[in-house]
């Protein structure tokens, strides 16, 4: 058995996606297939003794949509073409060609109603038939436009399976074929001078009421392209985060080779500020190397001979020789590429609640409307009459307010959302959102600040705090560690004059020392002052800072240990009260730190979260959110590095800090611009007033149909005369969407969650 990936084009809803898998599903040899909506992926399990992955193209194709084969390997995705954009192009184009001609109809046919002068040859009724031609030249350009809603629709229809797109084709064709009839009874009343006909059928044209419906509803799906291209975009920036060469010497030479030609067992050279190509291990040379694009902890790892060293991490001082143990798709930032672009394809598609219903209500519609027509046909009425009364039918139940439930809803929540800062990419987030039990949250840059602060000076024997942070700097200034930062920023927020130093000397992996003022000093870790002077007498504070999970700088002189500074990522003012809100609103609360033991409870004793996973390797990530899952829990992940990212993608719904990487934030589908942790609080609560508003909505889209199907049918027409006019009944159709949209605009009343701090 294989498994083939393949880009799937032209779906657009949960039948879509029913279609393809069926259809593929059929073929002999075909194991399992997984078609993904969100992503327009599938994936399918085969006998290739039995089939080839052109077989399946060709039944995707058979079943009206089309498919390409998914790039092998994570660097080919720069060859392919990118069918996400080219869609969103596409329906850019619909969209902005279809307004072109709406506006000048919408202004025609309601130019009257509004008093808006209209140009003589389309005022009044003996203009009656250029103004219903020239309504009927607009909106013809916007039906050929949007033809693929036709094809879609109607083929759907035709399985016995129908979709959003059968209702709007089904509606906006009886509008149409109802506008040319009347275009039709217009030019015959010309002729025979009949003013009542023209009068009649002049207001009774209903060929913006189609044109209206084609283009709001492409409006809608532009704004669903356009946030699929996130996943695509997402792996673009994490490959190209890699270097693209290698400097390995070969035959005692240096030579500069692409990274795909590395081979394992290569000896490969990289100089200060170079990334490194391929994971491997350090033969030769020390350095700090800084890992954070993968591990997101800002504090560079200080690398000698027999440390591991992995790809796209960057070389900060040192000169360093390493030999390559994983190259190609083995190494760490292949793996992750991987598992982003496997999360991501695993998102099952969200159903619309409204594709489900309408699975049910268009086939009703269409029967009412042929069950009517035929009724009064038999019972002696004529033609006009009888098809008066389907077309009714259909168009009181087109599907303007159907349509407009979901997306102008989503449209004022994540308008209100990007307002504060809270920017939700697709609907499927905002839906997501409101089934979340549990919320994940990475360390370093999330609930933390992401840089080395100084927390705690403790001086003993003769020298003041003051001086201690003094003589720390002096020497610190030469270093380049995140560390020897934090300590000069200190001094400088302190307004400190720092000393002259001379004899400066730097020991990789443990300290520094000079001379200032003509006395020896050295500034360093554990082990490199205790290899001298007895440190018994600061145990007790170094204990301390222990527990809280801060690193301990000891300064001393010759002879005696002067004091200790406490360095920490210091943590986000709000992230507390952040975690408190949330638990309030039955959140299960998870903090995930690649940290060791001590200090992640550290933080958990400050914070408050229910649960901490400590120690965590970047790969692992993605394996919790997917253990959570398995629990039957809906998580959500907040995170901002590129090792979050596949945790992101894989988890319910992914929440980037806006100042984390670029590839965090294109995998995450909702972006903290603020980088305020009170605003994951805020974006769930909104996603359940969208959810909310969208069901109330849904109820008054069909409300109208509910209380206007019968009457359409007439009905009442025997025995109280009551009937119901195409005008009346697309009047009844303008009445439910004004009712949605109104509704839907209540959530600008929506307030943010504020911090307290």
């Amino acid at each position: 058995m294989e498994t083939k990936k393949f880009d799937v084009t032209g779906m657009t809803c949960s039948a879509c996606v029913a279609h393809v898998e069926k259809s593929v599903r059929k073929l002999n040899g075909v194991e399992d297939v997984t078609v993904n909506l969100l992503t327009n992926s599938m994936s399918v399990n085969y006998d290739q003794n039995s089939l080839s992955a052109l077989n399946i193209i060709e039944s995707v194709q058979d079943a009206g949509y089309d498919a390409y084969l998914k790039a092998e390997t994570p660097s080919d995705n720069d060859l392919k073409v990118n069918h996400a954009e080219n869609e969103q192009l596409a329906m850019k184009k619909r969209v902005v060609l279809s307004f072109i001609f709406l506006i000048p109809l919408l202004y025609i046919s309601m130019g009257n109603m509004l008093h808006f002068p209209l140009p003589a040859f389309l005022a009044g009724e003996k203009s009656a038939l250029s103004f219903a031609l020239t309504q009927l030249l607009l909106t013809v350009p916007v039906y050929i436009i949007n033809r693929k809603f036709f094809s879609n629709g109607f083929r759907s229809l035709w399985k016995l399976a129908p979709t959003m797109d059968t209702l709007v084709a089904i509606g906006s064709s009886a509008a149409l074929l109802y506008g040319i009839f009347a275009v039709f009874r217009i030019f015959n009343a010309s002729l025979n001078n009949d003013s009542g006909i023209i009068h009649h059928y002049l207001h009774d044209l209903f060929f913006e009421s189609g044109a209206t419906i084609l283009t709001l509803i492409t409006l809608g799906k532009y704004f669903e392209a356009r946030s699929k291209r996130q996943t695509s975009d997402a792996l673009t920036k994490l490959i190209n985060s890699a270097p693209q060469t290698a400097s390995v010497i070969r035959d005692k030479k240096e030579i500069e080779i692409p990274v795909e030609e590395v081979v394992a067992g290569d000896l490969i050279s990289i100089r200060p500020g170079e990334k490194i190509p391929v994971d491997g291990i350090v033969e030769s040379g020390f350095s700090s190397v800084d890992e954070s694009a993968l591990t997101g902890e800002s504090i560079p790892v200080f690398k000698q001979t027999g440390d591991k060293v992995i790809s796209a991490s960057i070389n900060k001082n040192g000169f360093l020789t390493f030999r390559a143990t994983k190259v190609g798709n083995d190494t760490t930032l292949s793996q992750i590429i991987h598992l982003l672009e496997e999360a991501s394809a695993s998102k099952a598609p969200i159903s619309k609640l409204a594709d489900r219903i309408s699975g049910v209500f268009v086939p009703v519609v269409i029967v009412i409307a042929v069950l009517a027509t035929f009724f009064w046909l038999i019972s002696g009425y004529s033609a006009e009459f009888a098809l008066s009364i389907g077309i009714s039918v259909l168009i009181i139940s087109c599907p303007c307010a159907l349509g407009l439930a979901t997306p102008v809803a989503i449209m004022v929540g994540t308008g209100k959302g990007a307002e504060h800062g809270i920017l939700f990419k697709s609907a499927e987030a905002l839906e997501t959102g409101d089934k979340i039990n549990t919320i994940v949250f990475d360390k370093t840059g999330t609930i933390t600040e992401g840089k080395p602060e100084v927390t705690d000076i403790e001086s003993i024997h003769y020298m003041d705090e003051k001086e201690l942070l003094r003589i720390c700097a002096s020497l610190e200034k030469y270093s380049e560690h995140p560390i020897s930062a934090a300590i000069t920023r200190k001094a400088e927020d302190e307004k400190l004059d720092l000393y002259p130093v001379t004899e400066f000397t730097s020991i990789p992996g443990k300290g520094i020392s000079g001379i200032i003022n003509g006395e020896f000093y050295k500034v360093g870790n554990k082990a490199f002052i205790s290899e001298s002077i007895d440190i018994e007498e600061v145990e007790d504070f170094l204990f301390q800072l222990l527990q809280q999970g801060k690193t301990a700088l000891f300064v001393a002189d010759d002879e005696n240990v002067l004091g200790i500074i406490g360095v920490a990522d210091v943590l986000k003012p709000t992230s507390r009260e952040a975690v408190e809100m949330l638990k309030s609103m039955n959140m299960y609360t998870v903090l995930l730190t690649g940290d060791n033991q001590r200090t992640a409870f550290a933080i958990q004793d400050k914070i408050g979260f229910d649960s901490v996973i400590a120690e965590v390797m970047p790969q692992d990530k993605d394996k919790i959110i997917q253990n959570l899952q398995a629990e039957g829990k809906k998580v959500a992940m907040v995170g901002d590095g590129i090792n979050d990212a596949p945790a992101l993608a894989r988890s319910d719904l992914g929440f980037a800090i806006g100042s984390g990487t670029d590839v965090a934030i294109e995998a995450a589908d909702v972006v903290l611009i603020k980088n305020d942790l009170v605003d994951v609080v805020t974006g769930i609560r909104l996603s359940k007033s969208v959810i909310r508003n969208i069901k109330e909505n849904l109820f008054w889209a069909f409300f109208y149909n509910i209380l206007g199907i019968p009457l359409a049918a007439g009905v009442f027409y025997l025995s109280l005369g009551w009937k119901l006019s195409p005008m009346f009944a697309a009047a009844a159709m303008s009445l439910s969407s004004i009712t949605v949209v109104t509704n839907a605009l209540r959530l600008k009343n929506f307030k943010p969650t504020k911090s307290k701090k």
